[in-house]
């Protein structure tokens, strides 16, 4: 296996009465994208969330790119190298294209509060950096013509784009998508899986949580698969697809893969 660039064991989270999660892990290695899929319920989002720092787990252990880290806050999850988009977009609705980026790009710069108000020429070169960067990855995502308009004036597939656009500013080591197709038509989807595989090819680790899950055994490496907290299977596409668990767990749900 290639170079793990995450790796979480033994995770669990209990909410109250309920055990959302029980001892999941997963290792994921460098340039993969790693698919999430679960019926609804499974744990999927819950996992995501405390992998992503928004919840904090009962126990587990986590490493990225091999040291140690506290999944504690997004902010701190995101220094660490993992940055996230969300199912129900959070985008800065007033703010143009280009500043939603520029935002995403802040977690990495160097000048601090002093420089940016005292306007030093460090703090000026570097947001003109910012600037140049951000218009370079809404250039990559496909809606560069974009830049100048509101966030909010843009259509919904676009919306998800920026949303990517502005994870990949923050030079994640770990980009998670949190069901990135949802609502998507048939075209926007088609879209997304292209930047998606492009950001793998050109070196990036993808992780996927999608319903969609034709979209996810035609996109990902490896797979693992949820049900009532527990991880029921991991493997290629092709074996999870064939496993009775998951099987017997989709139909449960009135979901069949095929």
């Amino acid at each position: 296996m290639s170079e793990t660039v995450l790796k979480v064991q033994g995770v669990s989270k209990r909410f109250g009465g309920l055990q959302a999660l029980s001892e999941v892990g997963i290792t994921i290695g460098k340039g993969q994208v790693y698919g999430l899929i679960g019926p609804n319920g499974a744990g999927k989002t819950t996992f995501f969330n405390v992998i992503t720092g928004l919840y904090t787990p009962d126990g587990g252990t986590f490493e990225l790119g091999g040291a140690p880290y506290q999944p504690t806050t997004v902010h701190e999850v995101a220094k660490a190298g993992i940055a996230r988009t969300f199912q129900n977009i959070r985008l800065f609705a007033e703010m143009t294209a280009l500043e939603n980026v520029m935002v995403g790009r802040h977690v990495r710069t160097q000048s601090g509060i002093l420089g940016a108000i005292l306007r030093t020429g460090s703090f000026k070169a570097e947001e003109e950096a910012i600037r140049v960067r951000a218009r370079e990855l809404l250039d990559y995502v496909g809606i560069g013509a974009y830049a100048d308009f509101k966030a909010r004036t843009l259509s919904y597939g676009d919306q998800r784009r920026l949303e990517i656009a502005r994870a990949l500013a923050t030079d994640p080591r770990l980009i998670a998508l949190d069901e990135p197709a949802a609502g998507m038509n048939a075209t926007e989807k088609v879209v997304l899986r292209e930047l998606i595989d492009r950001i793998r090819k050109d070196g990036r680790t993808i992780l996927l949580i999608e319903h969609d899950v034709k979209l996810v055994m035609g996109l990902c490496d490896r797979v693992t698969v949820l049900d009532y907290g527990k991880q029921i299977a991991e493997g290629t596409p092709a074996e999870v697809q064939s496993n009775e668990k998951v099987i017997e767990a989709y139909l449960g749900a009135g979901h069949k893969p095929h």
